[in-house]
């Protein structure tokens, strides 16, 4: 069985570290570089880092602030926001990022992905979906979730998948920042209907939460900012408590 993964997220405005509740209400927690410093020392398997402003106001993830965290940080991490060409990707290879996530660009341009994994390499290319449920059905939102669209999430998904995406990050905007659970319907179904790995985010608050994403949600990694930003949970802690519960997990 593979382990299952781990993964504080790091959003970012103006070059700090905040946080928000169904993509709302943003505030202040501090240094980027530190905590990801600070959570790899941790355990934290991967990091991700999210430049949230970055698509609405038209600007480049700064490559500056990736060479700082590849100084400081000795786990493998994504950066994304406000990424839409092959160049912009080599900019954040070449400073130190893993693997980058693209959103926005993707939707408007579904051949960006086939061009980034054929430049590349898939396992580089983590497509991130914010999706929203409306009348029971889940739809893919960009902008950081400012502008909803038709597009139907386990569609989408599977699209990019075909196209060459090699990892999904699925974020539920109901469930974001709330603390009630993952969304258990929607990461069970992309992740049964594609054949790369998923990472469930939106709604951790519990540490049982990670135990049912896993074994429900059939998610392959699991992300979470407050709980780890307000010191709630202890990676070290939750990876005792997801091995008592029989999930695989790297120490």
């Amino acid at each position: 069985m593979l382990a299952k993964r781990i993964i504080p997220c790091l959003d970012i405005k103006d070059g700090k570290t905040v946080k928000g509740i169904n993509f709302l209400n943003i505030t202040d927690v501090g240094d980027p570089v530190e905590l990801g410093a600070l959570y790899a020392k941790m355990g934290a398997d991967e990091l991700v880092f999210l430049d949230i402003t970055a698509t609405n106001e038209k600007r480049k993830t700064l490559s500056e602030l990736v060479t700082r965290i590849a100084k400081h940080i000795n786990i493998p991490f994504t950066v994304g926001g406000g990424i839409s060409s092959v160049e912009d990707v080599s900019v954040l290879l070449s400073c130190g990022a893993d693997k980058i996530s693209v959103n926005t660009s993707a939707v408007k341009n579904p051949q960006l992905i086939k061009e980034l994994a054929g430049q590349f390499g898939s396992q580089c290319v983590v497509l991130a979906i914010d999706t929203k449920c409306i009348d029971g059905e889940w739809y893919v939102f960009l902008n950081g979730g400012r502008i909803p669209t038709d597009i139907k999430t386990i569609e989408w998904a599977k699209q990019a998948v075909e196209l060459g995406a090699g990892e999904i990050l699925l974020t539920s905007m109901n469930h974001d920042g709330t603390k009630d659970g993952f969304a258990l319907d929607i990461t069970r179904t992309v992740s049964e209907a594609v054949n790369v790995p998923v990472i469930a985010s939106g709604g951790a608050g519990k540490m049982e939460h990670f135990v049912t994403v896993f074994d429900e949600g059939k998610a392959d990694a699991a992300l979470a900012a407050s709980i780890f930003h307000y010191k709630e949970i202890g990676i070290p802690e939750l990876k005792a408590y997801l091995k008592e519960h029989n999930i695989a997990v790297r120490y």
